[in-house]
C-alpha cells in the first residue's frame, strides 16, 4: 500500500469523525418536538433585568411574573423547575433567538405584533398592559404624554414596542435607547434623562424597587398584549403552551402568581385576559 493511498484513508477518517459530532448534535440538542420530549431540560428565554417580571437574582436563581408563568407552562409540558435552562432575551434579540432555535419559548413581556408574526408565532396573550411614563419622584414637569414635548430626553429599549411608538407619534422626543430597562433607569437616577417610557407593569417593579426614587405618571397610551414567542408555524406547541396559560388562569394560580409578584407595585390583579384559538 503506497503512502499516499494510505495518507488519503488517514484523512478520510479524520473527516469523518469530525463530521460525526456535528450529525449528533443536529439530531439531537434541545429540539424537544413541540415540549414534553427528545431533552431532559428546556431552554426558555426571559428578561434577566425587571423585576416583577423577569428578574435574575444575586443568588442565581430567578423570580417575576413572567418566570412565574414561564415555569408553570413548561411544567405542563413536562419540564420541572429545576429541568429549566434560563437563557436572557433582551428586547432586540427575542426574534433571532427563536428563529435560531436557542429558546424553546420566550416569555419576556413580550408585545404581540404584526410586524413580530411575521418572524415567530405565539400563544396568549398572558396579560395586557399599556405604554406609560416612569420619572423621578421630585420632577413636576412631565405628568403625562402630553408634556413631552419641548425636547424632554426619553429613554427606552431597542427593539422594543414602546421605544417604536415615541418615533412614530412624538418626534419631537428626544429618544435615548439602550439594550436594557435597567440602563434607562440608571440614567434616570443620575439625570442624563428626563423619563422612562415601556409598559406600566415593567415601570412599576421598578419603582417598588427602589420605594420614594420614582413614580409613574399619567394614563397609559397604548394597549400591550403579552404573549409568549415560539417559532413560526409550530402549531403543536401553540396548542400546548395555549392549554396551559387557559389551565393556569382557570386554576387561580395565575392571579397569585400576579399578586405576588406585581401587587407589591400597587397593582391591582386584571382579568385575565382570553387566550387566542
Amino acid at each position: 500500500m503506497s503512502p499516499k493511498f494510505l495518507s488519503k484513508r488517514v484523512l478520510g477518517a479524520l473527516a469523518l469523525a469530525a463530521a460525526l459530532p456535528i450529525a449528533a448534535t443536529a439530531c439531537g440538542g434541545g429540539d424537544s418536538g413541540g415540549g414534553g420530549g427528545g431533552s431532559d431540560t428546556i431552554v426558555i428565554g426571559t428578561k434577566f433585568d425587571q423585576p416583577g417580571l423577569g428578574m435574575k437574582n444575586p443568588d442565581g436563581t430567578m423570580s417575576g411574573f413572567d418566570v412565574d408563568v414561564a415555569t408553570y407552562v413548561a411544567g405542563e409540558l413536562g419540564y420541572a423547575p429545576d429541568k429549566i435552562e434560563w437563557k436572557e432575551a433582551p428586547s432586540a434579540q427575542r426574534e433571532n433567538l427563536i428563529q435560531n432555535g436557542q429558546v424553546e419559548f420566550i416569555a419576556a413581556t413580550y408585545s404581540i405584533t404584526d410586524a413580530r408574526k411575521e418572524k415567530v408565532s405565539f400563544a396568549g396573550p398572558y396579560l395586557i398592559t399599556g405604554q406609560s411614563l416612569l420619572v423621578r419622584e421630585d420632577n413636576t414637569d412631565i405628568t403625562g404624554k402630553e408634556s413631552l414635548a419641548n425636547n424632554k430626553i426619553l429613554c427606552s429599549v431597542s427593539g422594543s414596542t414602546p421605544a417604536q411608538k415615541i418615533k412614530d407619534e412624538f418626534p419631537s422626543v428626544q429618544l435615548q435607547q439602550y439594550d436594557t430597562y435597567s440602563a434607562c433607569i440608571d440614567a434616570l437616577k443620575n439625570g442624563a434623562v428626563d423619563a422612562v417610557t415601556t409598559d406600566e407593569v415593567i415601570l412599576a417593579g421598578y419603582a417598588a424597587q427602589t420605594p420614594g426614587a420614582f413614580k409613574i405618571v399619567g394614563d397609559t397610551f397604548s394597549e400591550e398584549n403579552y404573549g409568549i414567542g415560539l417559532k413560526k408555524d409550530d402549531a403543536e406547541l401553540r396548542t400546548k403552551i395555549n392549554d396551559a396559560l387557559k389551565k393556569m388562569e382557570e386554576s387561580g394560580a395565575w392571579k397569585e402568581a400576579f399578586d405576588k409578584n406585581l401587587g407589591p407595585a400597587g397593582i391591582t390583579a386584571p382579568a385575565p385576559p382570553p387566550i387566542a384559538n
